[in-house]
């Protein structure tokens, strides 16, 4: 299927302005970002498969895997087993694309961007200082436990950026690890004074994981920490008018979409067209968006196979059927489905059921936040 949005039938011209852009392109390193529009990186749920839906969409204009943990990508190297299911589709996919990396170790870090850089040709190699996970942060001290410990952050930028170059290095963090802990302007200038080509931030703090509002005001304050490089904002970025307000509110360089897209893969070609002061497209219909969800499980099937692919479904599912009437039921049947049979069936009978209302109006996203499947959402 090649997936479009609705277009108006009326080939009429009106008198109307010229649009004026909200926002601007702009660079990462060598690399352009247009749209300045980013899909965050999403454990559990950027792979391959949801990238080429956002990808045929269109509107992003950098997208990323999901996060990949350096120490277990350079154990399978050393023991030649095959590379990690997380850079699936990685070495054909189409460009710019960046990989996001994380541990705590320099020299593993260095390792594996230099692997992603020489043996994939990645676009952009991303270190993850943001995941809130306690697997991660207190098992691995890794993650956003890292921000408090700004000397290391800058080690490991550092050596990255050298085994990296010339492909650019961008970090992603949050404000800090907790509320009373607020460490983000500082972070800023270790990242930047260590070779990163650019910074993201989630304008929340560790402890906060993703409860309460994104703190935008919070974001903004870093940018006169930055001298060179650009920052991209990331937080409760739900609809084109959130985008468009953070761009128009705030001095950052691009924004960066998350949960909201997981069962909404267009909701970045909306936002392009309202960053670019187009008309906004409306929702698909529902038939459409159905064939959407047909189409995301067909990719996965291929790769995984009928079992691991249904179970890997469960979740896709459940945030394709958020905001609509009936949604609960849908996913309370759907996240039980073992094989291509019973998806299939539960999407006919019980899918077309719903008819779409706006996200806000069902309270469950379908994902399980609090392990690492969660992990850097937004």
């Amino acid at each position: 299927m090649s997936i479009q949005l609705p277009v108006s039938n009326d080939t009429s011209t009106p008198a109307v302005p010229v649009p004026q852009p909200i926002a601007a392109p702009f660079y990462i390193g060598r690399v352009l970002i247009d749209p300045p529009i980013l899909q965050a990186p999403m454990a559990g749920f950027t792979n391959y498969a949801y990238r080429q839906i956002v990808r045929e969409y269109g509107g992003a204009g950098l997208l990323a895997t999901e996060m990949v943990h350096a120490t277990g990508m350079a154990w399978k190297h050393q023991h030649k087993a095959e590379h990690p299911d997380r850079l699936w589709g990685v070495p054909e996919e189409a460009r710019p694309l960046a990989v996001q990396i994380w541990d705590n170790d320099p020299e593993v870090m260095a390792s594996v961007a230099r692997r992603l850089v020489g043996e994939y040709g990645v676009s952009i190699v991303d270190i993850n200082f943001g995941c809130p996970v306690k697997k991660v942060t207190e098992n691995a001290k890794s993650g956003s436990y890292l921000l408090s410990v700004p000397d290391r952050m800058g080690q490991i930028i550092e050596c990255v950026v050298a085994a990296s170059a010339p492909t650019p290095v961008t970090a992603k963090i949050r404000l800090g690890c907790s509320p009373d802990k607020i460490n983000a302007n500082r972070i800023a200038q270790v990242v930047e004074n260590a070779g990163a080509s650019a910074l993201t931030v989630h304008g929340r703090t560790a402890a906060d994981m993703y409860r309460g509002q994104a703190n935008w005001d919070r974001i903004a304050e870093i940018k006169s920490y930055l001298k060179r490089i650009p920052l991209i904002g990331n937080g409760d970025l739900k609809t084109p008018a959130d985008i468009v307000a953070a761009f128009q509110r705030y001095p950052v360089d691009g924004v960066m979409i998350a949960r909201a897209s997981l069962g909404r893969p267009w909701l970045f070609h909306q936002a392009a067209c309202a960053v670019r002061g187009l008309p906004v497209p409306p929702d698909p219909d529902l038939d459409h968006q159905r064939e959407c969800l047909l189409q995301h499980y067909a990719l996965i099937l291929k790769r995984f196979g009928e079992p691991k692919a249904s179970i890997l479904m469960r979740k896709y599912s459940c945030c394709y059927a958020q905001g609509m009437p009936g949604a609960r039921e849908f996913r309370s049947r759907v996240a039980r489905i073992n094989d291509a049979e019973e998806f299939f069936e539960i999407v006919e009978r019980y899918f077309p059921r719903l008819s779409f209302l706006s996200p806000s109006e069902d309270s469950g996203n379908g994902s399980d936040e609090g392990d690492e499947e969660s992990c850097e959402l937004d």
